[in-house]
């Protein structure tokens, strides 16, 4: 299965906070804030939605094609992203502005509060869908991450146009977009992946119920964080997927993206939507583990392993065949 995954791709500044950030906030006083951390801990690290999906998918192996805007900046991250089967041959590079940044403060309970600095990716509005170095034909599924707005909106529409399947990933972006923007990505979407905050901040944009969401997507993939994940279709009972526990919390930034990898390349393998789940669950763990979105690794057989620890060894008996291991 050929994927194409638009959307950012970014430099992470992350940091560590190691108080509670509510226990800053003074009630009354939350519309007049103006606070400063005090960070233990400083890592810059590779990122971007797009790039850390392209990446997980990269690692099982499917020759993910990532399309977004660059910097000039970009070139040590470029032989990165090829090393770790990433094709960068869609990348747009500007001659103008750097790459963009995402800048995160976690506290000690993993919440985050975070900003991005759009730079290169303002550009990806200019990248048109029918002049990538893949053909439209060749392409089985184009993910629209999170990225520039006109960008997402427009290969949304080409998608459409193509008869290309989509995928929408809105999330971040749900806070800038409108009410008929979010509706304009969402409708007729494969998947529709949001956690939930996003979920509900969706239905809050479009004015739809969740009943009316699941009508327009072939599926709707909520990730619950230590809950584990919830899947709705139309007319079928809801699914749902505990999380693996026990799980070492390093760092929490780029694990939806590692789930998304994990749930994309076992439904592109045709599996079913629970094994796809527990992938996307377990590849979400290892990046957990581990600070930075994409400094965790692959590894075929622990990930089998940590399938069959998880979810019983008959729930790995349909990845085996895929990721290489015993059948």
């Amino acid at each position: 299965m050929r994927i194409a995954v638009t959307g950012s791709i970014a430099t992470d500044h992350l940091t560590v906070f190691p108080g509670r950030f509510a226990d800053q906030l003074i009630p009354g006083q939350l519309d007049h804030v103006s606070l400063s951390f005090l960070v233990d801990s400083l890592d810059v690290r590779r990122g971007g939605v797009a790039a850390n999906i392209a990446f997980g998918l990269g690692g099982l192996g499917l020759a993910p094609l990532l399309v977004g805007a660059v910097g000039a900046d970009f070139a040590e991250y470029e032989v990165w992203l090829k090393e770790n089967g990433v094709d960068t041959g869609a990348v747009h590079v500007s001659d103008e502005r750097q790459t963009a940044r995402f800048m995160c403060t976690t506290d000690r309970e993993s919440n985050q509060i975070a900003s991005f600095y759009t730079g290169a990716m303002a550009e990806a509005r200019e990248i048109d869908l029918t002049g990538l170095p893949v053909p439209a034909a060749g392409l089985d599924l184009v993910l629209v991450a999170p990225n520039d707005p006109e960008a997402m909106l427009r290969h949304t529409r080409q998608c459409r146009e193509l008869g290309i399947p989509f995928a929408a990933d809105p999330s971040q972006q749900l806070a800038r977009l409108t009410g008929p923007q979010v509706r304009e990505l969402v409708d007729g979407a494969r998947w529709l992946f949001t956690n939930e905050y996003e979920a509900a901040l969706l239905r809050e944009r479009t004015g739809w119920t969740r009943e009316e969401v699941c009508s327009r997507v072939g599926a709707w993939i909520t990730t619950l964080g230590e809950h584990g994940v919830l899947v709705e279709r139309a007319g079928e009972p809801p699914l749902t997927v505990p999380a693996v526990t026990g799980v070492p919390v390093a760092d929490p930034t780029g694990v939806g993206d590692a789930f998304r990898a994990g749930f994309l390349a076992a439904t592109g393998w045709g599996l079913s939507l629970t094994t796809a789940a527990r992938l996307g669950c377990v590849l979400a763990t290892l990046a957990l583990a581990t600070v930075g979105s994409q400094t965790y690794v692959v590894d075929p057989a622990r990930l089998l392993a940590l399938v069959a620890k998880s979810y019983g060894a008959e729930a790995a008996e349909p990845l085996a065949a895929e990721l290489g291991g015993p059948s």
